[in-house]
């Protein structure tokens, strides 16, 4: 392996910081971005690193630059794969995305747990500080802490798949992470395969169009362990969901491990056939329910107890809990949001400054209307049952109550048209577009349309 840092790669930096200064702005870029410094380029893995003087820092630019970064980098050099920041100028240390494996302090019973991972992992990276031990655990998931552990640990299962589903920001991709990380720990020369549906289908469809289907099957049966995330991403797609089935028959006939998410029940997936989710029930379903208050403060003092440097006293954290329910990312963000503008502004951390910090956050959250809500409302008001919001029928007395939820969720969520369109069973953008104008449009020309639609946003902004 070798490292070098050569006239290219510099030469793409250069590009790549003076990009980021004029689409962050001077301000952003001088505080966070300025200190670092290229430390290397690994050929072999396509690794690009990063140093920051603090961990501090590496932390807040993975957090809000990862993405950002390794698209820049690609754009510059396809050749780069990852970007790693570390911790410290003088420092080879990753920080939080490095993609690494994941050293525990135990070593596992088996006895060859200490070996060097010699396996594979293919498709999405593992995250290496997405891991078991950082997972806070409380009642809302501790059902799907277990079985995720259970699965990772390598022993004999009672139960295959492990079907995960919750809402987003839950961390169903913490524990999907967590599962990669110990089972190679575990089983070092396993191979692991992790991909979103998304992808499985991208890639099932090009090895269609290729003529080479032979390939993609045997690198997904050959798996030890096989992880697809967002399985409701597949629904209506006929042929995927054929491919999908056989080889979930596959890995399960064989005798090896298969973990599934959603952000719903089998029973609530709609466009699904009946086969595959009469397989994802066969196995262990857990849901990872939204952060309780309990859970949503141990969550607030773990993360702060990698950070002995910053003095968040007990009422801020008690306030942050209660205010911000949604989902634990989103919760994690503003506390880091918090911490990064105390530094900036050189200003202590109590309730004033967080609620000064964090006016629009906590503003929307005073009144967060989300899209369940506006599905569940709307379903209720045509007597038509939930699921239909995100079915693939066409009905009239379906399709026009869809469109209604479509153009509520544009008008009172955050929510981006794709998001929106995912939320109604992975719709394209365009079709948000076309409900939102249509409804637009109906309202001035039919009355009892539009005294519905007034009736539900009277009920859901009460």
């Amino acid at each position: 392996m070798h490292v070098t840092i050569d006239d290219p790669i510099e030469l793409a930096w250069e590009s790549i910081r003076t990009g980021l200064r004029r689409d962050c702005g001077a301000r952003t870029f001088d505080n966070w971005l300025k200190p670092s410094r290229l430390a290397g380029f690994d050929e072999d893995e396509g690794a690009v690193r990063i140093a920051l003087p603090s961990e501090f820092m590496a932390n807040w630019v993975e957090t809000h630059y990862a993405e950002r970064l390794l698209h820049a980098w690609r754009a510059h050099l396809p050749q780069v794969r990852r970007v790693i920041v570390t911790a410290g100028i003088d420092s080879l240390k990753p920080a939080l995305f490095t993609v690494a494996p994941v050293a525990t302090p135990e070593p596992a019973p088996e006895s060859n747990a200490a070996e060097e991972p010699t396996g594979t992992v293919e498709g999405i990276q593992l995250e290496g500080r997405y891991t078991f031990d950082s997972f806070v655990t409380g009642k809302p998931n501790e059902v799907a802490y277990n079985a995720a552990r259970t699965v990772a640990e390598g022993g004999a299962l009672t139960f295959n798949p492990l079907f995960l589903h919750g809402g987003t920001g839950l961390g169903k991709t913490h524990l999907m992470h967590a599962i990669g990380h110990e089972y190679r720990r575990r089983v070092p020369k396993a191979k692991i395969v992790y991909m979103s549906a998304e992808k499985f289908m991208f890639e099932f469809v090009g090895a269609l169009r290729a003529k080479d289907t032979h390939n993609f099957k045997q690198r997904l049966r050959s798996a030890d362990l096989l992880m697809i995330d967002d399985v409701q991403f597949i629904a209506g797609k006929d042929s995927t969901q054929e491919e999908f089935f056989h080889t979930m028959n596959e890995i399960i006939s064989a005798g090896k491990r298969l973990v599934i998410t959603a952000d719903r029940s089998p029973q609530d997936l709609e466009g699904i056939e009946a086969r595959i989710l009469s397989r994802l029930s066969w196995g262990l379903v857990a849901d990872v329910n939204p952060a309780d208050f309990e859970l949503r403060l141990n969550i607030i003092q773990r993360k702060l107890e990698s950070m002995p440097h910053v003095n968040v006293p007990q009422d801020v954290q008690l306030f942050l809990a209660k205010r911000i329910a949604s989902n634990v990312r989103e919760l994690e963000g503003a506390l880091n949001r918090v911490i990064a503008y105390a530094m900036l502004n050189n200003r202590p951390i109590d309730v004033a400054f967080v609620e000064e910090t964090l006016t629009d956050v906590l503003r929307a959250h005073q009144r967060r209307i989300t899209i369940d809500e506006i599905q569940r409302k709307v379903s209720d008001h045509f007597r038509i049952r939930q699921a239909e919001m995100t079915s693939a029928r066409r009905a009239r007395e379906v399709a026009r109550p869809r469109q209604i939820a479509m153009y509520l969720a544009k008008q009172l969520t955050p929510r981006s048209l794709p998001e929106i369109g995912r939320r109604f069973g992975g719709r394209d953008h365009t079709t948000v577009i076309h409900a939102v104008r249509q409804i637009e449009k109906l309202r001035k020309a039919d009355a009892e349309l539009d005294a519905d639609v007034r009736l539900l946003l009277r009920q859901l902004e009460a």
